[in-house]
């Protein structure tokens, strides 16, 4: 039964998830769209424009649009596709609220300790490693276009582009993400 699945699979990505939310999204990616093919790449590419957008975490949003679109396409009803977003955040969020509780105590207790702050130097560097990596899995024709000469995929590259150097310049994202909107809707209604 999928809502078992969706349950163990996302309590599993809660757990071996550390770097937040945009270190999740590979994970997640992987899970739903190879292992289990609960959603194409394409849908998954939605739900995370989607989820970027909403207020909230991005890995909890993410779990719970796959949870809900994981189930619809599965052929539940929406209600039970409500179940499934309710089922996959709480997986996500269960395990690592638990090790969060039992970490902060250990942290509290052993914060001047070398080898406690030579680990967690460590895991800084592999958390940038994780988004750096979910970023080249977004990379793809679904989200950029084919690339050459076409239209899409120039305006795409263009607008990340654009969109990296004005964050580095400390550009507000809520400008950054209206402004690219704009752009690709004025662009879909030319083409």
């Amino acid at each position: 039964m999928i809502f078992i699945q969706l349950f163990f699979t996302f309590l599993k990505i809660g757990l071996f998830t550390f770097g937040g939310g945009a270190a999740m999204v590979a994970i997640i990616q992987n899970e739903v769209t190879q292992n289990h093919t609960w959603l194409t790449t394409q849908e998954f590419t939605d739900i995370l424009a989607i989820s970027q957008m909403t207020p909230g975490p991005i890995g909890i949003n993410t779990a719970t649009y796959t949870g809900y679109t994981a189930v619809l396409n599965a052929g539940y009803p929406p209600l039970l596709a409500c179940c499934g977003s309710v089922m996959a955040t709480l997986a996500v969020i269960l395990l690592p609220m638990a090790l969060i509780i039992i970490a902060v105590k250990f942290l509290q207790r052993y914060q001047s300790n070398h080898y406690v702050a030579t680990v967690l130097q460590g895991l800084r560097m592999v958390v940038i490693g994780i988004i750096a990596a979910a970023a080249l899995q977004l990379a793809t024709p679904e989200s950029f276009g084919q690339p050459g000469a076409n239209p899409r995929f120039i305006l795409s590259i263009s607008i990340f582009l654009a969109a990296f150097i004005l964050s580095i310049r400390k550009v507000s994202p809520i400008l950054l993400m209206l402004a690219a909107g704009a752009i690709g809707i004025a662009f879909m209604a030319w083409v």
